[in-house]
């Protein structure tokens, strides 16, 4: 890996382990001499993050849409920054920049690019490793209910697996790096079935 996209909230969070997560996962970043790809924002945890990979002195580009950044909300400070046309080109060329995704808290924009990375995972669009950092218990509901779908019948335990779940950011990089033995594991899966 030499790059990871970062989901996570342009909201701050009512919890100050929120803002202190997002640090550290920025200097583990830079300590691994991983890049940030992250939406661009100047807002909430988006602003911590990057804000605090640039002052280590690593390297940060960001993805914002044009009708985002006309509000605003683009950070202005950036190793990088792109500016698309709307949130679809945006979450490609996030997707294309990076060599993994790691979910932090946030609202339904974390949520729905965490979802559709998985989904592509799970249908092997990608191969590239998917961390969940769950903070505070923040994302304890959402493993006990995809828990509850692979016991429903909707999802296969070998799919749920394929996050890579931890409550340490030193950790779920290391997890990340070691992620090819798991998916070389499912790829022969697939070609089985």
């Amino acid at each position: 890996m030499k790059s990871v996209c970062v989901y996570c909230g342009s909201a701050s969070g009512n919890s100050p382990a929120f803002a202190s997560l997002a640090r550290n996962l920025a200097a583990q970043l830079v300590e691994h001499k991983l890049d940030l790809v992250y939406g661009g924002g100047d807002v909430g945890l988006m602003k911590v993050i990057a804000d605090e990979v640039m002052r280590l002195g690593g390297h940060v580009t960001g993805v914002i849409p044009q009708a985002l950044f006309d509000r605003e909300v683009g950070h202005p400070a950036l190793s990088k920054l792109h500016v698309v046309n709307n949130m679809h080109e945006r979450k490609a060329l996030m997707a294309e920049l990076s060599d993994g995704f790691i979910a932090m808290p946030g609202g339904l924009g974390t949520l729905e690019e965490l979802f559709e990375m998985f989904t592509w995972l799970q249908l092997g669009f990608h191969h590239k490793p998917l961390g969940l950092l769950n903070i505070d218990g923040y994302y304890d509901h959402l493993l006990s209910f995809l828990d509850h779908a692979v016991g429903a019948g909707f999802m296969k335990a070998e799919h749920n697996a394929l996050l890579i779940k931890e409550t340490d950011s030193s950790l779920l990089l290391q997890r990340m790096q070691h992620f090819e033995n798991a998916i070389n594991g499912y790829r022969a899966e697939i070609t089985k079935n």
